[in-house]
């Protein structure tokens, strides 16, 4: 019985849930380096639309990135309740501006469906399953897909 429950355990996995509008998503917990609250961000010219602009961070340069803005949805209008998670993603550490943390959740692989047939490709870009927990559909977020490949290799 106890090799049982260890086999459980390797095969989970630990996400951050969070709340981007009226929707959930989450992405793997050992991506994320820390939770800070929201700092305005100093403006780049000539950035995509979903770079907020950056900040200081213990002295270094914090990309930050508009989640929803990346994900097609509106973009975010920050207040004192939003949240950055500051996320490595590849060799980049980015924060990522999102409304809200809700959950931090154990998961098995098998718990993550398949992103459904109908959805968009762009949504299948950005999305690598749904999570149906507790009646809530929390989509798994492909970090790796964030950045598009030119600014990974800027970076």
């Amino acid at each position: 019985m106890t090799e049982i429950i260890r086999t459980d355990i390797a095969s989970a996995r630990e996400l951050i849930a969070f709340r981007i509008g009226a929707q959930e998503f989450c992405v793997d917990i050992m991506s994320v380096r820390e939770i800070r609250g929201w700092t305005p961000a100093t403006a780049l010219p000539q950035s995509p639309c979903f770079v907020r602009g950056v900040v200081n961070l213990r002295g270094a340069v914090l990309p930050i990135v508009d989640l929803a803005a990346r994900l097609g949805f509106p973009p975010a209008e920050p207040t004192a309740r939003h949240v950055i998670i500051v996320a490595q993603i590849e060799a980049q550490v980015v924060g990522l501006l999102v409304d809200a943390v809700s959950d931090i959740l154990t998961v098995t692989d098998d718990l993550v469906q398949a992103t459904p047939d109908v959805a968009s490709d762009m949504a299948k870009t950005f999305v690598r399953g749904v999570l149906a927990i507790d009646k809530r559909m929390i989509s798994l977020i492909a970090l790796d897909q964030v950045l598009p490949a030119p600014e990974r290799d800027a970076a």
